[in-house]
């Protein structure tokens, strides 16, 4: 008999099997999947341009901040090592001396063994060549006997105090190791946050950079409008003081006419003089550094850090100041913002990881951060709110 068989028709699914046509449609949808899972972030996945500087303006101010730290550290290491230094320099001459004196004792000791160290006795007395011979054998034992005494007291006290420096020089090596591990520290991470702001400036667009340079310039405007804000304010207020001083002066010249003697202002608030000539030096100092690099860590004379330049513009003037902002912020008087005067250093954040000095009018010359190079610039540059303190340097 012929087959009934029939043939399946095209495009059926039998024992859960696709036809090629099904089988195809699957393989397309997975590859697009696969293709949506592994695309690049779309643009609304992408940190806005105003993110992405104030990201770069933390890690720079974190930078400033380590810098800082690295300077502690640098000082603080630079400090610890010649004291080691000293130290072990000390203990080598300790020890020379000390074999010295060991070496004295034990030719005294050997001197003695040869001449004998028993008390004379009747029979040494009687087997001696001569009298003379005894007594002369007698002196030279007790002038050995006294001399060995003095030997083994120098020897001890020699001991003694090279044990103990050598106990410093381990325990300021101890100290420096850790210095020296903070020091690393302190430089990793500075150079961290500064290969991250790169990173974010290297990805953005021509026209993203041509977008946040307006930016810049915008608060550098609003920077230049509050120098001038301050600047009027701190006219005013010399006006108001020089007014006061007059009257209180006028008062005291009646007073004296009046009494016939002389009368003298007190309680002036005029600049002191010996300040202000200091503050000239340093200012011209500053001022000749404009246009060098900043680096940081770096004090002069070619390229600086912030305290660094502030640090350099002070010893021109003959006043040392310390090293870091840290300790810089307590090297004179606070004064309030309205009555900054040239030559005062201005911090800024709470974690005082900027200075700059005071030049008038709401500016200041400062050397602001990688990249860029010491300038002139408002005391506003980052905001009313990021200035910490201003500071008269004693």
């Amino acid at each position: 008999m012929a087959s009934h068989r029939k043939s399946r028709p095209t495009g059926t699914r039998v024992a859960g099997i696709r036809t090629p046509a099904l089988a195809t449609a699957a393989l397309t949808s997975v590859a697009l999947l696969s293709q949506t899972a592994t695309a690049a972030p779309s643009d609304d996945d992408r940190p806005s341009l105003e993110e992405v500087e104030k990201k770069v303006d933390d890690l720079y101010r974190q930078a400033g901040s380590a810098t800082e730290k690295y300077n502690a550290a640098k000082e603080k290491t630079t400090k610890q090592r010649k004291r080691v230094d000293t130290l072990l320099d000390d203990v080598a001459k300790r020890t020379q001396r000390l074999n010295e004196a060991r070496e004295e004792l034990g030719s005294y000791a050997s001197a003695q063994y040869r001449t004998g160290s028993a008390i004379p006795e009747t029979t040494t007395f009687l087997l001696a060549d001569s009298p003379q011979d005894y007594v002369d054998r007698n002196h030279l034992l007790s002038r050995l006997t006294g001399r060995q005494k003095d030997a083994v007291d120098d020897f001890t006290t020699q001991q003694s105090e090279t044990m103990e420096k050598r106990r410093e020089a381990t325990e300021s090596l101890a100290t420096l190791t850790e210095s020296q591990k903070d020091l690393k520290t302190a430089k990793a991470t500075v150079q961290k946050k500064l290969s991250t702001a790169r990173e974010l400036l290297s990805e953005l667009t021509a026209e993203e950079k041509a977008r946040l340079a307006a930016i810049e310039r915008k608060k550098q405007e609003e920077a230049a409008r509050k120098a001038a804000e301050l600047a009027e304010r701190q006219a005013e207020e010399r006006e108001r003081r020089e007014g006061a001083a007059q009257e209180e002066s006028d008062a005291a010249s009646g007073s004296s006419e009046s009494s016939g003697g002389t009368g003298a202002s007190s309680g002036s608030t005029a600049p002191d003089a010996s300040y202000g000539t200091k503050a000239e030096k340093a200012l011209a100092f500053a001022r000749a550094q404009i246009g060098k690099p900043y680096v940081w860590g770096a004090t002069g004379p070619g390229s600086y850090d912030c305290s660094g330049l502030t640090q350099a513009a002070w010893k021109a003037a003959g006043v040392t100041l310390p090293r870091t902002t840290y300790d810089q912020v307590n090297a004179g008087t606070t004064v309030p913002v309205s009555q900054a005067q040239p030559g005062d250093l201005v911090f800024f954040y709470d974690d005082l990881g900027h200075v700059g000095l005071y030049i008038g009018n709401g500016m200041m010359i400062h050397a602001p951060k990688p990249g860029a190079y010491v300038r002139e610039e408002s005391i506003f540059y980052d905001g009313e709110s990021s200035i910490h303190s201003v500071v008269r340097p004693a």
